[in-house]
């Protein structure tokens, strides 16, 4: 995603540890059958700011690993969210529509935005872990 600079002052919350991260601060959750439920981070939310729009792919449409599958802006600028496993598009969080806020709100929860029935577990392996994710930003912030 192409976020803003972090400011010194970026709350980290905490990152569960259940999720899997690309370095583009998207997360992925395996969730049951093969389906892999996709978010931004919490990090990310809080470089963008107050998200006002949220634009998601189409239950049914494929997405491919690396490549972008829905677009969140902020008062502050749009960022592309890159999707981390291939698949169908199997569910979108239809609230968003509504109250994109609801990713500042709660990123690792209610602020989900799509679910792929995933291609390749596989590539879950290439992701990386909250510990890993969790030493990316603080890197970042250095």
């Amino acid at each position: 995603m192409g976020f803003p600079a972090p400011s010194k002052d970026t709350n980290m919350s905490e990152i569960p540890g259940d999720l899997k991260f690309q370095k583009s601060h998207e997360w992925a959750r395996v969730e049951d059958a093969g389906q892999v439920r996709i978010g931004i981070s919490d990090h990310a939310q809080g470089l963008l700011g107050d998200l006002v729009y949220v634009e998601l792919p189409n239950v049914g449409d494929r997405v491919e690993a690396g490549t972008g599958c829905a677009v969140v802006e902020s008062v502050k600028a749009a960022s592309d969210v890159y999707a981390p496993v291939s698949g169908e598009v199997v569910a979108v969080n239809e609230m968003l529509a509504d109250k994109p806020e609801t990713i500042n709100e709660d990123a690792y929860g209610d602020g989900w935005l799509l679910l792929v029935k995933a291609d390749n577990a596989e590539e879950m392996d290439a992701l990386l872990g909250p510990d890993d994710y969790a030493e990316l930003i603080e890197n970042d912030e250095s």
